[in-house]
């Protein structure tokens, strides 16, 4: 009888032990006080289907408004000044990356854009409209409007995340996502980039402070974060049969402890 009973408490611990989440400690390696020094966030280049907000400023309005979408109009005053009748300030306008790398932008026509910063861009620009002899003093802004990162796998809440200001970590990506589920292999979390017409699968480890020098720990645009599970994931009516048998088995185990105590 006893044999019995032990044989159903081990199974009883075997059972609680599929349903225990085991905790996930991120860079759990990193000494507490110490100093690590903050890898520089990697500039953005852009892509094929970046869209781009290119604002162009001057110290004469009427020269950038080919440029910008302006909220409001201008007026012509007797002294022959252009003025803005509102005072809304002008917008940048949104260009499309196509599938050759190129924008096509007002008065200077196609710019082969495809892998340069948004710093070369800007300065692409301000070079394109001196040269032309278009605008002699243009203040250029640009900025890339649709970074997105999607993250999948074993997380909370599978999504797509927009990232206006275009930065972002890995952490906060999986954070953004509802954390890790139960299941998830922390050690095993991909991200996939394209670059230069190449896809790249890395994967990293969020359990140690390696992930710091990762080159994928800050994420770009269009990064897919893939957190991969260490098992198939229970469906509810498995999981229901597993808890109905705990159940069952526990019931079984009182009884026969009962008829243990009472002969």
């Amino acid at each position: 009888m006893s044999r019995i009973i032990g044989l159903c408490l081990l199974s009883l611990v075997l059972l609680n032990s599929c349903f225990v989440s085991k905790k996930v400690v991120y860079v759990n390696d990193m000494v507490a006080d110490s100093v690590h020094l903050i890898k520089e966030m990697p500039v953005l280049h852009v892509q094929k289907s970046d869209r781009l907000s290119i604002l162009v400023n001057s110290k004469n309005p009427e020269l950038v408004v080919p440029f910008n979408a302006v909220a409001g109009s201008y007026a012509v005053a007797d002294n022959g000044e252009i003025k803005n009748t509102n005072s809304s300030s002008a917008t940048g306008q949104s260009y499309l990356v196509d599938q050759q790398g190129q924008i096509t932008f007002p008065l200077l026509g196609n710019l082969q854009i495809e892998g340069l910063s948004l710093e070369e861009v800007k300065n692409l620009i301000q070079d394109q409209l001196i040269e032309k002899k278009i605008v002699s003093d243009p203040i250029v802004k640009v900025e890339i409007l649709n970074v997105k990162i999607s993250v999948m796998g074993a997380v909370r809440s599978e999504t797509v995340l927009n990232v206006p200001d275009g930065r972002i970590t890995i952490l906060e990506a999986i954070t953004k996502a509802g954390g890790l589920m139960a299941n998830a292999a922390a050690d095993k979390v991909t991200v996939i980039r394209e670059e230069n017409g190449k896809r790249t699968r890395i994967i990293n480890n969020i359990t140690s402070q390696k992930l710091f020098e990762s080159p994928t720990y800050y994420l770009r645009q269009n990064d897919i974060v893939y957190v991969e599970p260490r098992s198939a994931e229970t469906t509810p009516k498995e999981e229901r049969s597993w808890r109905i048998l705990g159940t069952v088995l526990g019931s079984i185990t009182l009884v026969l402890s009962v008829i243990s105590i009472v002969k």
